[in-house]
């Protein structure tokens, strides 16, 4: 049983998990991305909680300020710290809500240790069902893609993640962006903040992980929402096979947002996800 101090619980093996909880009311539970923090939900959580919810956003194992543990950094850990925090929290009817690779945490939290806890699922720029590309999933990114990640991680993380986010992350690569000195600033230090072997190993959760089954298994009203512009996770490859996967599942299209697009166009995305939340 996870045990809890104030604003970390401790999983049954030991890591320290960071969360924020604020407010009262139906809960909303937040999912970051990598390499990431849950400060990368600030413009959702603080537009939820303003509408009257309870929203709560945890740092994944080895993210931010949770434990820089050197092992788990997988999705049924993830899954399973999730379960733990919402069990010491006792959340029930909640909102999952998942970015990137925190959409495939969320996914196989929800499939695997929701019931009875989840009112529906959102997933965002989401890595399901599988990014990597195999015999039967053809479309996907070669691992050397993945590989070169890893090297660019080993050999200067600093810069990876400072090019990272200057470029096809907010899509700040492209003619007509309006870049932000502030969100690429912020990326880097909440990637930073982390632990370079989880992050490391992450790259592999966020890839080769096959959701096909998790996205069968969920029968909640869940919304896929992804960028038609998305150079991370292509949209191709992900949410228009997610949807076919999904027995409640909406897919919402943005034309020409990027990976990014919860800070860059959150004026646009909050009142979406308050739709369907309120449906």
């Amino acid at each position: 049983m996870a045990s809890m101090t104030q604003n970390f619980i401790r999983t049954e093996d030991g890591v320290e998990i960071f969360y924020k909880d604020w407010g009262s009311g139906q809960p909303i539970v937040f999912h970051h991305g990598w390499p990431l923090s849950s400060d990368d939900w600030d413009a959702q959580m603080l537009y939820f909680l303003g509408k009257g919810y309870r929203v709560i956003a945890h740092d994944r194992r080895g993210h931010g300020r949770s434990t820089q543990v050197g092992d788990g950094h997988d999705m049924a850990h993830y899954a399973a710290d999730v379960a733990a925090l919402a069990a010491r929290l006792d959340l029930r009817d909640a909102i999952h809500i998942g970015h990137s690779t925190g959409g495939g945490e969320a996914a196989a939290y929800v499939a695997r240790h929701g019931a009875g806890r989840v009112a529906k699922l959102v997933i965002v720029g989401a890595v399901p069902p599988i990014m990597l590309k195999t015999p039967s999933n053809p479309g996907g990114l070669p691992i050397e893609v993945f590989d070169g990640f890893r090297a660019q991680l080993a050999a200067n993380r600093a810069q990876f993640y400072l090019d990272v986010a200057s470029g096809p992350f907010y899509g700040f690569n492209r003619p007509d962006a309006q870049v932000s000195a502030g969100v690429i600033q912020n990326w880097w230090r909440q990637g930073m903040m982390g632990g370079a072997k989880a992050h490391y190993d992450g790259i592999k959760a966020f890839s080769e992980t096959d959701f096909t089954e998790d996205l069968k298994n969920i029968d909640v009203p869940t919304l896929v929402m992804h960028g038609d512009d998305d150079q991370i996770v292509p949209i191709d490859n992900s949410a228009r096979l997610a949807i076919a996967l999904l027995k409640n599942g909406t897919l919402k299209i943005y034309e020409g947002y990027s990976h990014g697009m919860l800070t860059s166009h959150a004026d646009v995305i909050n009142p979406d996800l308050l739709a369907f939340i309120r449906a």
